[in-house]
């Protein structure tokens, strides 16, 4: 089992920028791709951002990317996500997920473990 904590989210105004982090404990993460989705108010959850065990494949929604950034650090057991230029359409809670699959399949799968969501709120 793995668990996920997610810690960063707050409110920026529309512009700025804001780091996520996601801490796992549990089993080890070497083998998971590991990543973030998000849920906006009264929308469906979606896919944000994933990068594989090795963090040589990554992947972003189109509406995120060259804005957002994830990495990891496996000897620390976490994952970030920078997100640079926000906008108000990126408020959302902000989910960490982990599975045991291969990244590709990250965006339209449904994970095997996940955070209790951190909130971002960004203003315009």
């Amino acid at each position: 089992q793995v668990q996920l904590v997610e810690s960063g989210g707050g409110v920026v105004q529309a512009g700025g920028s804001q780091r996520l982090s996601c801490t796992a404990s549990g089993r080890t993460v070497e083998d998971l791709a590991m990543g973030w989705f998000r849920q906006a108010p009264g929308k469906e959850r979606e896919f944000v951002a994933v990068i594989s065990w090795s963090g040589v494949n990554i992947h972003y929604a189109p509406s995120v990317k060259g804005r957002f950034t994830v990495s990891r650090d496996n000897a620390k057991k976490m994952v970030y996500l920078q997100m640079n230029r926000l906008k108000p359409e990126d408020t959302g809670v902000y989910y960490c997920a982990a599975d045991d699959g291969p990244a590709g399949h990250f965006p339209t799968s449904t994970p095997d473990y996940w955070g209790q969501g951190t909130r971002v709120t960004v203003s315009s």
